[in-house]
């Protein structure tokens, strides 16, 4: 693919439409540039169109079933605009709001339900979760380099430093599991081992030496 069409420029105005007042956590920058680097790096990666704008509007499915949209209006706002291919691979791949009985998830159950249907979703969902990681990490990796107090940059992640790297690593390696052996992978798995690579610096500067006693 060229990296350019009308369903992909159409994708991109409803992201920034929807992110409009939206910001990055802990800074000022507005949250659609995410949309659109999540949908460089599938392009990079030679992905179609329907792959594409599956990850710029990956952010805008997963507000919509945290905000309670029915299918029916999820077919309605994406189905109908982008085709069922993107709705069916972002279903599988955005944390849901409530189980199967319509009873609601807490954080942590969300997280493990959509970890473990991974392995369940389809090729386009793999990828945009994949891309969307590398975009997460590469952030993260770009913060830590333009700064001389990484404990901040860590600290303004929502889960933590450790809790950011624990959540990483898992969806890396459930990816694996699942069978998904893409290039991709390669990407993120090296930019994985670098951002634990700089947490054990941090941890390491943390330290007291203590004197030796006597």
């Amino acid at each position: 693919m060229n990296g350019y069409s009308d369903r992909i420029n159409h994708a991109l105005a409803f992201a920034a439409k929807h992110h409009d007042q939206q910001v990055r956590r802990g800074t000022r920058l507005p949250y659609v540039t995410a949309a659109s680097n999540v949908a460089l790096i599938l392009t990079r990666y030679d992905r179609d169109d329907d792959t594409v704008v599956s990850g710029i509007l990956r952010d805008v499915v997963q507000d919509y079933v945290r905000d309670g949209f029915s299918l029916e209006m999820l077919d309605g706002r994406i189905g109908e605009k982008f085709g069922q291919p993107v709705l069916g691979a972002l279903l599988g791949v955005v944390e849901q709001r409530q189980d199967v009985n319509g009873v609601d998830l807490s954080t942590e159950e969300r997280r493990t339900d959509l970890v473990d249907r991974l392995a369940a979703a389809d090729e386009r969902g793999r990828w945009v979760t994949a891309a969307s990681l590398v975009h997460a990490a590469g952030t993260l990796l770009a913060d830590l380099s333009r700064t001389e107090f990484p404990r901040t940059v860590w600290g303004q992640m929502a889960d933590g430093r450790e809790g950011t790297l624990r959540w990483f690593r898992l969806v890396h390696e459930r990816l694996r599991v699942a069978g998904f052996e893409a290039p991709i992978m390669v990407e993120l798995g090296a930019m994985l081992d670098e951002l634990e690579r700089r947490a054990a610096e941090v941890r390491s500067e943390g330290r007291t030496v203590l004197p030796p006693l006597g």
